[in-house]
């Protein structure tokens, strides 16, 4: 119908982390651990389609849209605490 219009070209393919069994459902709990010497947080990650003996202890930047993920995580967690 418009032929200088460009056509949208195709979306990209979803590219899994190594190791990931799918996309993220939600993050469960957190927790602190050392490594290294370190203080590092992880996060109980629950993925789409999988039961919970798949959920797997991560990093938030091995989490595919970690960022993401730990916000919404912790806007809960303040939302639990704020009624109690």
């Amino acid at each position: 119908m418009f032929p200088s219009r460009k056509k949208n070209p195709t979306p990209p393919e979803i590219v899994e982390v190594e190791g990931s069994p799918g996309p993220v459902k939600k993050i469960i709990k957190a927790r602190k651990i050392r490594l290294n010497g370190k203080d590092q947080r992880q996060y109980l990650v629950r993925f789409k389609n999988q039961t919970a003996d798949r959920d797997k202890w991560l990093a938030e930047d091995a989490i595919p849209d970690g960022n993401l993920h730990v916000t919404r995580f912790m806007a809960s967690r303040r939302a639990e605490q704020s009624h109690q």
